[in-house]
């Protein structure tokens, strides 16, 4: 077997050069989305500020006209990479508010960000970090105002079935999800206790502290502005 192989090559006339692999060349498109997802991946590690355009274009397998082309620069691939992140978060937030118990939605509510944080743990870094350059979606902080907007309707409902202040609804929807937000930045690290756990412990002290509300709380301390 050896000989007949050897034979066949030789077989090939010497002025004929060895055919080359084609390389399948890349759509607009295509390339667009590997742009992305490096950027995506190297600002995570590394923030604005320490990823350049020479990695990003080395990683692609590019030159570097090649990531102005698709997106300005570095600024462009970066508020896209962060604008697509923030509605990806928003949009799973929104969508797993469905019908249910208020109870149940304040479930749902800690594990779509919880989903997000575990699915997408490259976009939740770079969307914790200091946005170094404007975004037409907001901060981290406008989003996670957004969120609450839609939580603030169903504590609006479940405060007037109970005799309080609907008015104060913005102010507790911005406690509960900001509760949220910040304890999915802590377990982003650790990821320790499981997630459904973690959901179970936020929900337990939100609804419990939601279920024993005083209709007029009032301060102990000496304390009174």
């Amino acid at each position: 077997m050896i000989d007949a192989v050897a034979t066949d090559s030789s077989s090939t006339p010497s002025n004929e050069k060895p055919r080359r692999a084609r390389r399948t060349r890349m759509t607009g498109a295509e390339r667009r989305q590997q742009l992305l997802e490096i950027g995506r991946t190297l600002f995570a590690a590394k923030g604005f500020e320490g990823t350049s355009v020479e990695e990003i274009a080395a990683r692609a397998g590019v030159s570097k006209p090649v990531v102005y082309e698709h997106f300005g620069g570095k600024e462009g691939l970066y508020a896209v990479v962060v604008d697509r992140e923030m509605r990806r978060l928003l949009d799973m937030v929104t969508g797993s508010l469905t019908a249910g118990h208020p109870r149940e939605l304040c479930e749902q509510a800690a594990f779509a960000l919880l989903d997000y944080i575990e699915e997408y743990t490259d976009g939740f870094r770079i969307l914790v970090r200091d946005s170094p350059i404007p975004q037409s979606t907001g901060t981290f902080a406008s989003l996670i105002s957004d969120i609450a907007t839609q939580v603030e309707d169903i504590l609006g409902r479940e405060f007037k079935s109970r005799g309080f202040d609907a008015k104060l609804a913005p102010l507790y929807a911005q406690a509960l999800v900001g509760m949220v937000a910040l304890t999915g930045q802590w377990w982003l690290d650790v990821r320790r206790p499981k997630k459904a756990e973690v959901a179970a412990h936020l929900v337990n002290l939100a609804w419990h502290g939601l279920d024993g509300l005083e209709p007029k709380p009032r301060l102990i301390g000496h304390r009174k502005s």
